[in-house]
């Protein structure tokens, strides 16, 4: 059983290290100045994000992928939404609930939905607000 937790206990510290590291090269590429992205707003939710892949290493496999999903959403859409649209619409529906109506899955769509995980998560001293 001890073997067990320890192994599971190191697959969630991996998983915490691989968001992190996207996050910084995700924030690394928005640093060499190409397009118009506010990098300070982006490095903001970047440090909510951080926060909360931390405060969530313990927590429920539901609120980790929840987590996961979204860095994920956060580092491929880009934190203002200036960023190349990619297909998300699953990871907007585990972030959401699936609650989120087409129309508001627009640019902007990264800071509401970063934000609502953490309202959801019961981290709203974490949201960052452009």
């Amino acid at each position: 059983m001890a073997a067990q937790r320890t192994i599971a206990q190191r697959a969630i510290r991996q998983e915490s290290d691989v968001l992190l590291r996207q996050l910084d090269a995700y924030l690394a590429a928005l640093r060499t100045g190409r397009g118009t992205v506010d990098v300070a707003h982006a490095e903001r939710m970047a440090a909510a994000l951080r926060q909360l892949i931390a405060d969530t290493a313990r927590s429920s496999a539901v609120d980790r992928a929840r987590v996961r999903a979204a860095v994920h959403y956060f580092v491929y859409r880009g934190a203002t939404g200036d960023g190349p649209a990619r297909p998300g619409g699953a990871r907007l529906a585990l972030l959401t609930g699936g609650r989120a109506p087409a129309e508001r899955r627009r640019q902007g769509d990264d800071d509401r939905v970063v934000n609502d995980l953490l309202r959801e998560l019961g981290r709203a001293d974490l949201i960052v607000e452009h």
